[in-house]
């Protein structure tokens, strides 16, 4: 299948997907508690990964599947296809109806995404991406913003999983603000890299996050004219957690490595 309708096809079936959470009911019943602070599974979650996974590898059959109730290390994404994929990007959003969550799924070929799609079912905005061909919300071309950090608006997670990570992360945060316009906190990963894609925001980072948090939205950035990368500059990988920015084309790296050292010590 030629990657244009790969792509209709994925982007069909966030779309349904994002209608099993704008009919969900009775959330607060089936919310299941997973290892660290605030880390939070839905039966809903799961439901979505599960018709996620059956329908994604009919459209490319063989294909491996990265989703957020899986393992990492079971599941090895570096040669030929893979799908990466969370069912509900913000659950801790979703369990409260405060809606600021999404669906997003990445094609990645040996390792690097080359389709990307982020569906908000609450706004209906669908972003998504093709490598090579720009980015896109609802069927219009977006570019990141052409402001600099101090017209800027900053975008953070709190790493709220790891304890550790917490504070550092407000501190990072505000090396940032200090020198840009405001400060935002949305409590999805994938939105807020849709964000810096569509010229709504100029800069966002957290500290730990996974490849199903950024896969599809760092392609989505990247193909709108902006950057992504750790804190430090160097290219995102997508085999394991770590450090993610994105940023607009005026937006400089500010050098925080005194405080990624702290956060590890």
């Amino acid at each position: 299948m030629q990657e244009e309708h790969l792509l209709e096809k994925i982007i069909d079936i966030a779309k349904d997907c994002g209608g099993i959470l704008l009919s969900a009911s009775d959330i607060e019943r089936k919310i299941h508690q997973k290892a660290g602070r605030g880390n939070f599974v839905t039966d809903y979650d799961s439901r979505v990964q599960a018709i996620l996974k059956s329908r994604l590898l009919e459209l490319v059959p063989g294909a491996a599947f990265l989703g957020e109730e899986d393992r990492m290390d079971c599941t090895d994404i570096s040669k030929g296809y893979a799908f990466i994929v969370d069912p509900i990007d913000g659950t801790a959003n979703f369990t409260r109806n405060y809606h600021a969550s999404c669906i997003s799924i990445a094609l990645a070929l040996d390792g690097c995404p080359i389709l990307g799609v982020v569906h908000n079912p609450y706004l209906e905005e669908t972003f998504y991406a093709r490598k090579g061909k720009g980015a896109y919300l609802n069927g219009e071309q977006i570019h990141a913003s052409d402001r600099t950090l101090a017209e800027g608006l900053i975008l953070f997670g709190t790493a709220p999983y790891d304890e550790k990570l917490i504070r550092r992360s407000f501190e990072v945060a505000y090396r940032y603000v200090s020198r840009a316009e405001d400060l935002r906190r949305s409590g999805s990963a994938a939105i807020d890299l849709c964000m810096v894609a569509s010229g709504r925001a100029e800069f966002f980072f957290e500290l730990a996050l996974s490849p199903w948090d950024y896969a599809a939205g760092a392609l989505i950035v990247e193909e709108a004219g902006g950057f992504v990368s750790d804190l430090q500059g160097r290219p995102l990988t997508y085999d394991h957690r770590q450090t993610v920015t994105a940023r607009a084309p005026g937006v400089e790296l500010l050098d925080v490595s005194d405080l990624l050292e702290s956060s590890m010590s």
